[in-house]
C-alpha cells in the first residue's frame, strides 16, 4: 500500500525514476479498486455490461468513471518514471497508441530492470532505498 501511496503523493511528478516495486503495485491496486468499484456499480444499477454484435461490453458506472480520472495523471506519471528508469524518454509512453504492438512493448519496458547506478533521469531508486536501510546485526556466534 506504501508504493501506491507514494505514487499517489507524486501525483504530478514525471521526473525522476520508479522501481519495477512501485510501478506494479501501484498497477494492482488499482485494479483491485477497480474491481470493487465495478461491483458495487453493478450492484447499484450505474453499470452496464451488455453484447453487441457477439462482443461483450462493459460500461463503467459513475464511481468507476470518477476514480478512472482521479488516477489518470498518477498513472501516466508513474509509468513515465518506470521508462526513465529504464533509460527511456516518458515520450515512449505514446508507443501504446499503436494498435497490440505498443501495449506489447510498453509491457517489455514496465518489466525490464532498471539501469544500475544513476542515469540522465537521476540518481537509482533502488540504491536509495537500500542506503536508507538499517543495516542488519551479524549473527551471534554460538
Amino acid at each position: 500500500m506504501q508504493w501506491y501511496l507514494k505514487a499517489l503523493k507524486q501525483y504530478a511528478d514525471f521526473g525522476g525514476r520508479a522501481r519495477r516495486t512501485e510501478f506494479w503495485m501501484f498497477v494492482l491496486v488499482n485494479v483491485v479498486i477497480s474491481i470493487v468499484l465495478g461491483i458495487v456499480d453493478t450492484a447499484t444499477g450505474t453499470a452496464n455490461a451488455y453484447a453487441v454484435g457477439g462482443m461483450a461490453s462493459y460500461s463503467p458506472g459513475i464511481l468507476g468513471g470518477l476514480y478512472a480520472l482521479a488516477v489518470l495523471i498518477p498513472s501516466i506519471a508513474v509509468t513515465v518514471r518506470r521508462l526513465h528508469d529504464t533509460d527511456r524518454s516518458g515520450w515512449w509512453f505514446l508507443i501504446q497508441l499503436i494498435p497490440i504492438v505498443g501495449g506489447i512493448v510498453l509491457l517489455v519496458f514496465a518489466c525490464l530492470e532498471g539501469t544500475r547506478g544513476p542515469n540522465r533521469f537521476g540518481a537509482d531508486p533502488k540504491h536509495e532505498v537500500m542506503a536508507g536501510q538499517q543495516p542488519e546485526a551479524p549473527p551471534m556466534p554460538v
